[in-house]
């Protein structure tokens, strides 16, 4: 095994039982010999030499490449143990930690999100195959943080629950112009559309989000009430009663943070109410991860608190209320993990086996990252005015139980209609 390469991980991988085959044919067992072993090959003398100067990205890029085979347990197996030993520091080497300097004092310049190239960042993402995406997305394609009401809830289940928790924080009236910007394939428009009577404009830059979103407000008879655009937020000039984004901060890049607040703090009503939901961090400002930079997210940036926090300030806006959801993406992601592999014949076949191995890679390492690194999710609730949200919280649960009780009757008033659809049919 290339020498620099196995004296790091030495270093680094302390407890449990991980056993490296080099390209040699030679095996090298790390830790203490502890709990399950789990096992990979490195195919090259070439990986090796690149996954010891920088293995946050030429490891996953191996794993990517094949270079790389897992060959007892799997890819999250072994990030799990990588992921325990680390902790939020996996490069502990005097260059490793150069090239993270260089990472964070460039970072800019790749979150440089202007109107052209913040389209072709989420394009290279979001427009894929709607075929993969319903692989392993819920039935309403949430491709966002689940809200797990109960540890044994399904997807469909966190997911209505994480619509419904949105919905009681925006405390939606009949008619309340709502923005969504970053609105997905319509899922929660529709469902502030189709249960709160809202008036709903969505925002993306995907085409493919865009079709299907619209499609769907059609197909619910919604069209007059939920409408989705392909435009970017910053070009948005009327204003609107309540705002929310879910899972799209995270494009917006570090750069562009006075710009995303003042902009929408124009567009939300001196008695507005805006909730942005994000992943962040919890251990303070960073860089993006070098693979999910190049070939994930392009452009992306999560923040820390402390890093929104000042620009929400100076826009003027007043903090309501911020909830920390901590493990509940790392559920939701091992089920989209779950789901992605045991659909991954599927995904193959759309596209080729280096993408099922990037996409392993991706799911795997997100989920570690929230169970074993710094990841959490915010929930931040804006407004202009302090008044403009009730003294406590309490009506959050109370306005869930509503919506719960709404739809459960909604189900079964669809379900009678079918049924007698079903029977005038024969």
């Amino acid at each position: 095994m290339n020498a620099i390469l196995k004296a790091a991980l030495s270093r680094m991988i302390y407890t449990g039982t991980l056993v490296i085959t080099d390209s040699s044919g030679k095996t090298q067992t790390f830790g203490d010999g502890t709990g399950e072993q789990f096992a990979f090959r490195i195919n090259s003398a070439a990986a090796e030499r690149k996954i010891a100067f920088d293995p946050s990205l030429h490891f996953p890029e191996a794993y990517m490449n094949g270079d790389i085979d897992v060959l007892e347990g799997d890819i999250y197996d072994v990030l799990k143990i990588i992921f325990e030993n680390t902790g939020a520091t996996v490069a502990k080497e005097p260059w490793m930690l150069a090239i993270e300097g260089i990472r964070r004092a460039t970072r800019r310049l790749h979150q440089m999100n202007t109107l052209t190239r913040a389209s072709s960042n989420v394009q290279r993402h979001y427009d894929l195959s709607e075929d993969l995406y319903r692989l392993f997305l819920d039935t309403d394609m949430q491709y966002s943080c689940a809200y797990f009401e109960r540890p044994d809830a399904t997807l469909e289940e966190a997911q209505l629950a994480k619509k419904r928790h949105i919905a009681a924080k925006l405390l939606l009236k009949k008619g309340h112009k709502t923005l969504d910007i970053g609105c997905g394939w319509g899922g929660l428009g529709i469902y502030l559309a189709k249960h709160l009577e809202a008036d709903v404009t969505g925002v993306t830059l995907s085409q493919e989000q865009f079709g299907i979103a619209n499609k769907r407000a059609f197909e619910e008879g919604l069209t007059a009430q939920a409408q989705f655009s392909l435009r970017d937020y910053r070009t948005i000039e009327e204003t609107f009663d309540r705002i929310v984004s879910v899972g799209m901060f995270e494009h917006v890049g570090i750069g562009h943070f006075p710009e995303y607040f003042q902009h929408t703090a124009r567009l939300l009503k001196k008695d507005g109410v805006f909730l942005l939901h994000s992943i962040g961090r919890s251990d303070g400002p960073s860089y993006t991860n070098a693979f999910i930079q190049k070939y994930i997210f392009p452009g992306g940036y999560i923040p820390a608190l402390s890093e929104v926090l000042p620009h929400i300030e100076k826009a003027g806006l007043v903090v309501t209320d911020i909830e920390i959801l901590r493990l509940h993406y790392a559920d939701t992601l091992r089920i989209w993990r779950e789901r992605f592999m045991a659909n991954r014949e599927k995904a193959k076949a759309i596209y080729d086996e280096r993408f099922c191995r990037m996409w392993e890679f991706y799911l795997a390492a997100s989920e570690a990252a929230f169970r074993w690194q710094n990841l959490v999710v915010f929930q931040i609730q804006l407004a202009h005015r302090q008044e403009a949200v009730p003294l406590t919280r309490n009506y959050i649960e109370k306005e869930e139980k509503r919506l719960k009780r709404l739809e459960c009757e909604r189900s079964s008033a669809n379900s009678q209609v079918e049924t007698k659809e079903s029977v005038a049919g024969r």
